[in-house]
């Protein structure tokens, strides 16, 4: 097991998925952190975390973490579908190589914070996947998109490796009660129920 520079404890990882699942493509980030978190069980030192578009109310994960893997929709203007890996000081600059939505300046902004907090992760991985569509309120992620959350998830499990952590597959399938989204915001529900995908974004509108 992989610690801290003073060997004192276990490296604090944050694995975190970003984004809006409302808008179509935007919805990656949590999408694949969702899987991540029905395929794996991580140990205790390592956090699992939809965030969603909570923006600076994430500076504390951040700021607590030594590692940081990101799942998120980036506009890399690449071909639908791309999936491209940004690691440590490179990660604030593609979060907002374009402004897409409110969350991807917000985790500028959170990083910036962390730093300005006397602590950013000393490694940081950005996986990132090049949106289709981003305009569909409440719509599903596209196919080339959805296509590319196995080999996300894979990254982030191999990035984790190098980082000397193992996890482990999980032998049965999560609980409702103990999976990231519940109900009709999870990938079951939304994604192939287009009534319920419908009634949210009616609701958020």
């Amino acid at each position: 097991m992989t610690s801290d520079s003073n060997g004192t404890r276990p490296l604090r990882v944050l694995v975190l998925g970003i984004g809006n699942i409302l808008w179509a493509d935007e919805g990656f980030g949590v999408r694949a952190v969702e899987e991540f978190h029905q395929r794996y069980v991580c140990p205790d030192h390592v956090t699992v975390m939809d965030g969603g578009t909570q923006g600076l109310y994430l500076v504390q994960y951040v700021n607590e973490a030594d590692r940081l893997i990101v799942f998120d929709a980036i506009d890399y203007a690449l071909e639908p579908g791309t999936l491209k890996l940004v690691r440590n000081d490179e990660v604030p600059k593609f979060t907002g190589i374009k402004k897409m939505s409110l969350h991807q300046t917000g985790f500028q902004e959170v990083l910036s914070a962390a730093d300005l907090l006397g602590h950013v992760p000393a490694e940081m991985l950005l996986i990132g996947c090049q949106p289709q569509d981003l305009e569909n309120w409440g719509g599903p992620l596209t196919a080339p998109v959805r296509g590319q959350i196995d080999a996300a998830v894979d990254a982030a499990v191999a990035a984790l490796a190098a980082w000397g952590i193992s996890v482990t597959p999980r032998a049965a399938p999560l609980a409702p009660g103990d999976r990231l989204l519940e109900g009709a915001i999870d990938f079951d529900h939304y994604e192939r129920c287009p009534t319920a995908r419908a009634l949210l974004a009616a609701r958020d509108a």
